[in-house]
């Protein structure tokens, strides 16, 4: 089925994907800076009180942004808007299985459908655990979009892949998010690895922060996800943050986007 995420990474560069939090200062002016600096694919973190996959900046933004009172129906209302705003830029919600099933997948789902998301990453529900969300979201051509790790091995591939969609989101590190990063001969071999169990595009993240860095992944991998780094803008320049999002974004854009060309 072709949607905004496949029309994006069959493209001829790779994607830079590109993750905030909702609630997280201005969310709106953040997700457009992100979109204006040149970002393929925006991830929207749902905040949640115990994001254990994630390191201090992303769980300081979670703190921040759940004291500000932002709702499961707060991040749908932002993700309507950013669909109005930007049709054709794929979405993806970005959190953790207690907000997404705790009113049932079915009405998850259907808000997820309603507000125009095109994936979703649930970071702690195991493939063993997909009748919880998967079905929902697969029946209204919504991607749900699992997790590799350096760890994953060949005999366990096949699970994590059965009713993946969107991209294969592969965590660099074994570990949370924004403190360490991986070799990238490391990440060349693991990428090239799971590449021979599927055709879905590999998007590489955690430890990602800069654009030398973003471009030697995008050499091997189809996508590179920055998160840490954009949210640390936010939290350090508040309502300035749009302008230095953008400039950020504009440097990784640029090393992404020619990173196959200089690798040809």
């Amino acid at each position: 089925m072709t949607n905004r995420l496949s029309t994006t990474f069959a493209g001829p560069n790779p994607a830079l994907v590109c993750f905030i939090t909702a609630g997280d200062g201005d969310t709106a002016a953040n997700l457009d800076a992100l979109v204006a600096g040149g970002a393929d694919v925006i991830e929207l973190g749902m905040p949640f009180t115990d994001p254990m996959a994630d390191g201090p900046a992303i769980q300081n933004a979670n703190i921040r942004s759940l004291a500000r009172g932002t709702t499961t129906a707060d991040v749908f209302a932002q993700a309507t808007a950013f669909r109005t705003r930007h049709p054709d830029v794929p979405l993806v919600l970005m959190g953790y299985a207690n907000p997404m099933i705790r009113r049932g997948a079915d009405w998850f789902a259907d808000q997820c459908a309603n507000a125009g998301v095109d994936g979703v990453i649930c970071v702690d529900l195991a493939p063993e655990e997909d009748p919880d969300l998967g079905p929902a979201l697969r029946t209204r051509g919504i991607a749900l979009i699992r997790l590799s790790t350096p760890t994953t091995s060949d005999a366990r591939l096949p699970a994590v892949l059965d009713g993946s969609g969107g991209f294969l989101y592969y965590v660099s590190v074994a570990g949370i998010t924004g403190l360490q990063s991986a070799t990238i001969v490391d990440i060349e071999a693991n990428v090239s690895r799971i590449k021979r169990h599927t055709d879905l595009p590999v998007a590489v993240g955690f430890g990602v922060k800069e654009p030398e860095q973003a471009a030697q992944i995008a050499r091997v991998a189809d996508g590179v996800v920055v998160g840490s780094a954009l949210v640390q803008i936010v939290e350090q320049h508040g309502t300035d943050a749009p302008q230095h999002l953008q400039e950020l974004t504009a440097r990784l854009a640029k090393a992404v986007h020619s990173a196959r060309k200089a690798g040809a």
